[in-house]
Protein backbone atom coordinates (compact mmCIF):
# COMPACT_ATOMS: atom_id res chain seq x y z
CA UNK A 1 0.00 0.00 0.00
CA UNK A 2 1.52 3.57 -0.84
CA UNK A 3 2.24 5.40 2.51
CA UNK A 4 -0.31 8.24 0.65
CA UNK A 5 -2.95 5.98 1.22
CA UNK A 6 -1.57 4.32 4.82
CA UNK A 7 -1.37 8.25 6.16
CA UNK A 8 -4.58 9.31 5.15
CA UNK A 9 -6.22 5.92 6.60
CA UNK A 10 -4.69 6.32 9.67
CA UNK A 11 -5.69 10.07 10.19
CA UNK A 12 -9.37 8.90 8.97
CA UNK A 13 -8.68 6.19 11.68
CA UNK A 14 -8.36 8.86 14.19
CA UNK A 15 -10.97 11.10 12.90
CA UNK A 16 -13.74 8.35 13.11
CA UNK A 17 -12.31 7.35 16.87
CA UNK A 18 -12.56 10.98 17.68
CA UNK A 19 -15.84 11.61 16.31
CA UNK A 20 -17.90 8.43 16.92
CA UNK A 21 -20.30 8.75 14.06
CA UNK A 22 -23.26 6.94 13.80
CA UNK A 23 -23.62 4.40 11.22
CA UNK A 24 -23.68 5.36 7.41
CA UNK A 25 -23.45 8.85 8.91
CA UNK A 26 -20.03 10.78 7.30
CA UNK A 27 -18.04 13.50 9.68
CA UNK A 28 -17.78 16.55 7.61
CA UNK A 29 -13.44 16.37 8.35
CA UNK A 30 -13.51 12.73 6.92
CA UNK A 31 -15.50 13.60 3.86
CA UNK A 32 -13.09 16.39 3.46
CA UNK A 33 -10.18 13.66 2.99
CA UNK A 34 -12.09 11.69 1.23
CA UNK A 35 -13.33 13.75 -1.51
CA UNK A 36 -9.00 14.45 -2.27
CA UNK A 37 -8.86 10.58 -3.07
CA UNK A 38 -9.36 9.13 -6.51
CA UNK A 39 -12.79 7.22 -6.56
CA UNK A 40 -11.23 3.62 -6.25
CA UNK A 41 -8.94 4.29 -2.83
CA UNK A 42 -12.21 6.65 -1.70
CA UNK A 43 -14.28 3.20 -2.09
CA UNK A 44 -12.24 1.30 0.06
CA UNK A 45 -11.52 4.03 2.74
CA UNK A 46 -15.26 4.52 3.07
CA UNK A 47 -15.85 1.65 3.85
CA UNK A 48 -12.93 0.58 6.07
CA UNK A 49 -13.44 4.06 7.87
CA UNK A 50 -17.41 2.56 8.08
CA UNK A 51 -16.36 -0.41 9.09
CA UNK A 52 -14.42 0.40 12.45
CA UNK A 53 -17.20 3.29 13.31
CA UNK A 54 -19.53 -0.23 13.17
CA UNK A 55 -17.55 -2.18 14.91
CA UNK A 56 -16.71 0.12 17.90
CA UNK A 57 -21.04 0.71 17.99
CA UNK A 58 -21.88 -2.98 17.98
CA UNK A 59 -20.76 -2.99 21.34
CA UNK A 60 -18.35 -5.96 20.11
CA UNK A 61 -15.66 -5.69 22.47
CA UNK A 62 -13.17 -4.48 19.69
CA UNK A 63 -11.68 -0.89 19.25
CA UNK A 64 -10.13 -0.96 15.82
CA UNK A 65 -8.03 1.38 15.04
CA UNK A 66 -7.00 0.35 11.04
CA UNK A 67 -8.76 -2.03 8.09
CA UNK A 68 -6.65 -3.53 5.62
CA UNK A 69 -8.77 -4.54 2.92
CA UNK A 70 -6.37 -6.48 1.06
CA UNK A 71 -3.85 -8.77 3.37
CA UNK A 72 -5.31 -12.04 2.39
CA UNK A 73 -7.21 -11.76 -0.65
CA UNK A 74 -7.46 -8.73 -3.17
CA UNK A 75 -10.90 -7.25 -2.51
CA UNK A 76 -13.42 -7.15 -5.38
CA UNK A 77 -14.47 -3.78 -6.18
CA UNK A 78 -17.62 -2.59 -8.33
CA UNK A 79 -19.01 0.01 -9.41
CA UNK A 80 -19.86 0.89 -6.13
CA UNK A 81 -19.55 -1.46 -3.81
CA UNK A 82 -16.77 -3.45 -2.52
CA UNK A 83 -16.25 -7.30 -1.47
CA UNK A 84 -13.25 -7.81 1.12
CA UNK A 85 -12.91 -11.36 1.80
CA UNK A 86 -9.46 -11.12 3.15
CA UNK A 87 -9.42 -7.92 4.97
CA UNK A 88 -8.19 -7.79 8.82
CA UNK A 89 -8.58 -4.67 11.71
CA UNK A 90 -6.35 -4.31 14.31
CA UNK A 91 -7.88 -4.08 17.76
CA UNK A 92 -5.87 -3.38 21.00
CA UNK A 93 -2.56 -4.02 19.55
CA UNK A 94 -3.83 -7.78 17.85
CA UNK A 95 -4.91 -8.15 14.31
CA UNK A 96 -8.20 -9.75 13.44
CA UNK A 97 -9.28 -11.69 10.60
CA UNK A 98 -12.31 -9.83 8.77
CA UNK A 99 -14.91 -10.32 5.63
CA UNK A 100 -17.24 -7.93 4.59
CA UNK A 101 -19.25 -6.17 1.74
CA UNK A 102 -20.07 -2.78 1.20
CA UNK A 103 -22.24 -0.73 -0.77
CA UNK A 104 -21.48 3.09 -1.43
CA UNK A 105 -23.28 5.90 -3.16
CA UNK A 106 -22.10 7.36 -6.59
CA UNK A 107 -19.36 8.99 -4.83
CA UNK A 108 -18.19 6.57 -2.82
CA UNK A 109 -18.29 8.94 -0.03
CA UNK A 110 -21.69 7.66 1.97
CA UNK A 111 -22.10 3.58 3.19
CA UNK A 112 -25.63 2.64 2.12
CA UNK A 113 -25.42 -0.70 3.24
CA UNK A 114 -22.39 -2.66 5.42
CA UNK A 115 -22.17 -5.89 6.63
CA UNK A 116 -19.10 -7.93 8.15
CA UNK A 117 -18.04 -10.99 9.43
CA UNK A 118 -14.89 -10.99 12.41
CA UNK A 119 -12.42 -13.97 12.21
CA UNK A 120 -9.94 -15.11 14.24
CA UNK A 121 -6.89 -13.18 16.00
CA UNK A 122 -4.16 -13.34 12.98
CA UNK A 123 -0.87 -15.32 15.22
CA UNK A 124 1.40 -12.80 15.82
CA UNK A 125 4.37 -15.52 14.35
CA UNK A 126 2.74 -14.68 11.01
CA UNK A 127 2.60 -10.66 10.93
CA UNK A 128 5.54 -10.43 8.91
CA UNK A 129 4.64 -12.63 6.52
CA UNK A 130 1.63 -10.06 5.77
CA UNK A 131 2.97 -7.14 6.30
CA UNK A 132 1.30 -6.23 9.57
CA UNK A 133 2.93 -4.68 12.39
CA UNK A 134 2.40 -3.17 15.57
Amino acid sequence: MPKRIALVLTALSLAASAFAPTAFAVDPAIKKQLEKLDPATRLEQSCDTELMSRINKDDTGYKPDKVIAYTFKDPIPGDDRLEAPGAVFRSKGDWYHLSYNCITGPQHINVRELSYTIGDKVPRDTWTKYYLYD
